[in-house]
């Protein structure tokens, strides 16, 4: 039973230097065992002490011991190994490149399982024992392995570091307040750790709470694309639905001008046949009588002839085949072309209500609630090419540079007719449509300016851009600004810039104007909804030569 509980803690049957079994054993006067060979080659390192210390416990000895082999222990080793007992450890317990050495292994060095903030050293299992046991060392500070234990000494006073300089935000050792860190706000390294883990405490806390609100917010999104899918189905559902009845509708309505066609053909085709066999029967009567009468005329008999001749000249009413006009192919053509206007009006009807539907479906934005871009960088992500369109430029508006500069003349020039065209000078609009985000640039000239958004049928005839409820416009002037819309002008104070630049959301129903310098400053906010897609423009007033443009962006 004893040499049982022996091999269970075969450890202390090995030297803790080369962590072998015992080779000639021998005792030190603090009572801890080594090779001789072991424990005489650590204390030649130590000859210029004149102090030679254990490796386990650090009791120092003077003079060096006198060693002599324990006899009973090394009896006792050999007993050991003769039971086949194996003091080495695993390969896996030796220290590799990655991992820490033992400080105090010699030979093949285990891998350290702690390091010693007091000591600067790492310590393998047997090695760190006296940690554990020895009253002084219990104090130290032992922290997992680690290789950079050597940053912890001052390389200007090569003393431990346990102090930190708050004027320099740096760890310090306790020589450099005298000199490199003199007068500055110093504290020990623990009390300055014990502040900032509170503070840490503080940012975990918060850490933490955003990663709830964000585990909110994914599953609110979650929940959010469940909708988005199931609102989209549900919709493709019912415009399946209805286009399946616009489309039943049309083909009942096509078997019932089909019908009706063909019993009108049918009825027709009818009284044309019956007039048709009448006329042929009165044939075959002409043709019998002309039998008859050129029979009567060969009579020589003239009484016979006489006699017969009132009988067979007298001729039936003949019918009357005045009322026959021949139309080749134009019967129905009034139905053809009746259907032709349907087909039109229901063309232009779907042309109308399909506006409303594509706005409809643009306008669908989950992330409303996504800022807007705060760098002119992120808004140029949003940058639309815009020209202006020819068809809307009142006649004092000479377009040029591929219809994105606007310049106002005192000459009308001559545009065809059109009933999109501006009658109110200065003023037109872009040929595409803007939707979803979008962000422009604008330049303008030496005199004033406004810069439009504007939905297409805006009345060009009578307002002026902002007088109405269909166009928001921003005048851009030398020394100020001003917002119309709905006829309603309000002033906008910001810096002076001949440079605009026009931030449309769409579908979350705001249009932002900001001055472009080497800054983006917000000059006016318009938050409302927009019905339909809207159109940039300008309204540019005099002098002639003033010019607005539309600029082209990286």
């Amino acid at each position: 039973m004893a040499q049982q509980g022996i091999e269970r803690d075969q450890t202390k049957f090995c030297c803790s230097i080369c962590l072998d079994l015992l080779k000639d054993p021998v005792a030190l006067p603090c009572g801890h065992s080594y090779c001789m060979s072991c424990i005489e080659t650590h204390w030649n390192k130590e000859d210029e002490k004149k102090t030679y210390s254990c490796p386990q416990c650090r009791q120092d000895f003077t003079p060096r011991p006198v060693l002599v082999k324990n006899t009973m222990l090394q009896e006792l080793v050999e007993e050991l190994k003769k039971t086949g007992l194996q003091a080495a450890p695993a390969d896996h317990c030796y220290a590799g490149p990655e991992d820490v050495a033992c400080d105090f292994c010699t030979g093949r060095k285990l891998k350290a399982v702690k390091s010693c903030l007091f000591c600067l050293a790492s310590y393998c299992e047997p090695h760190l024992q006296p940690h554990y046991d020895v009253a002084p060392l219990k104090k130290h500070k032992l922290v997992n392995p680690s290789k950079k234990l050597q940053e912890n000494i001052c390389s200007r006073h090569n003393e431990v570091m346990k102090m930190f300089c708050r004027t320099d935000r740096q760890i310090i050792c306790y020589l450099c307040p005298v000199d490199e860190h003199k007068d500055h706000d110093t504290v020990s390294a623990a009390a300055e750790r014990t502040e900032r883990q509170r503070e840490l405490e503080g940012s975990r806390g918060n850490v933490q709470q955003k990663i709830q609100d964000r585990q909110k917010d994914v599953k609110l999104l979650h929940q959010e694309v469940e909708d988005i899918n199931q609102s989209a189905e549900k919709t493709l559902e019912g415009s399946e639905k209805l286009f399946t009845q616009l489309m039943s509708l049309l083909q009942e309505r096509s078997r019932d001008v089909k019908q009706e066609v063909r019993s009108q053909q049918e009825t027709q085709v009818s009284r044309v046949k019956e007039l048709q066999e009448k006329l042929e029967q009165e044939i075959a009567e002409l043709k019998r009588k002309d039998a008859e009468l050129e029979q009567l005329s060969h009579t020589e008999d003239h009484n016979e002839f006489l006699h017969n001749y009132p009988s067979v000249s007298a001729l039936s009413e003949p019918t009357d085949s005045s009322s026959i006009h021949i139309r080749p192919l134009t019967y129905f053509q009034d139905v053809t072309a009746a259907v032709s206007q349907v087909r039109d009006k229901l063309q232009q009807v779907l042309g109308e209500e399909w506006k409303k539907i594509s706005v409809s479906v643009n306008e669908v934005d989950v992330l409303l609630s996504q800022p807007g871009p705060k760098t002119r960088a992120g808004f140029l992500r949003y940058s639309r090419k815009l020209k202006l369109d020819p068809n809307t430029a009142h006649e004092k508006l000479f377009l040029s540079d591929g219809n994105r500069k606007a310049t106002l003349t005192s000459v009308e020039r001559y545009y065809d007719d059109d009933s999109e065209r501006f009658t109110v000078n200065g003023q037109v609009l872009s040929r595409a449509r803007m939707t979803g985000r979008c962000y422009f640039e604008v330049e303008k000239g030496v005199g004033g300016i406004s810069i439009v958004v504007a939905y297409k049928d805006v009345d060009a005839l009578d307002d002026k851009f902002g007088e109405n409820d269909l166009s928001w416009a921003f005048g851009v002037f030398k020394q100020r600004y001003t917002f119309t819309h709905d006829d309603i002008k309000t002033p906008v104070s910001g810096p002076p810039s001949s440079r605009v630049g026009v931030y449309l959301d769409h579908s979350a129903g705001t249009l932002s104007f900001y001055s472009v310098s080497e800054t983006m400053t917000l000059l006016h906010k318009v938050q409302t909804t927009f019905s339909e897609p809207l159109h940039a423009g300008f309204k540019i007033e005099g002098p002639c030569g003033n010019t607005a443009e539309l600029l082209q962006l990286q």
